[in-house]
């Protein structure tokens, strides 16, 4: 859902489920001159909190340190920004969020 979501946003997927050491990044995208790294998080219900309350800080450690060895991999030379695609379940109807610039690499 979430890759569907950003296509129809104008998104081109570069990457699904991209491996480094021990970060997966969720899907790598690009909308222009900047690359989305995208974070999905899913849940089937929000009584403990929305999808997106649930990345940490050591996902997002983890996410930066891929992100920089892919960008350098790949020797790129665009803005990198970190995005999250919260999907969330209400009753039967899927609630999708797309929050750009979701949190900053330190």
């Amino acid at each position: 859902m979430a890759v569907d979501f950003l296509q129809k946003e104008g998104y081109e997927i570069v990457e699904r489920n991209w491996i480094f050491q021990k970060a997966e990044v969720d899907i790598i995208a690009q909308k222009e001159n900047v690359l989305a790294i995208v974070e999905v998080k899913t849940r089937s219900s929000i009584d403990f909190g929305d999808p997106q309350d649930f990345v940490n800080s050591k996902k997002i450690k983890l996410l930066v340190k891929a992100v920089d060895e892919y960008v350098s991999r790949s020797e790129l030379d665009l803005t990198v920004r970190f995005d999250i695609v919260a999907v969330s379940k209400d009753a039967t109807i899927y609630k999708i969020e797309h929050l750009q610039d979701a949190f900053y690499y330190f």
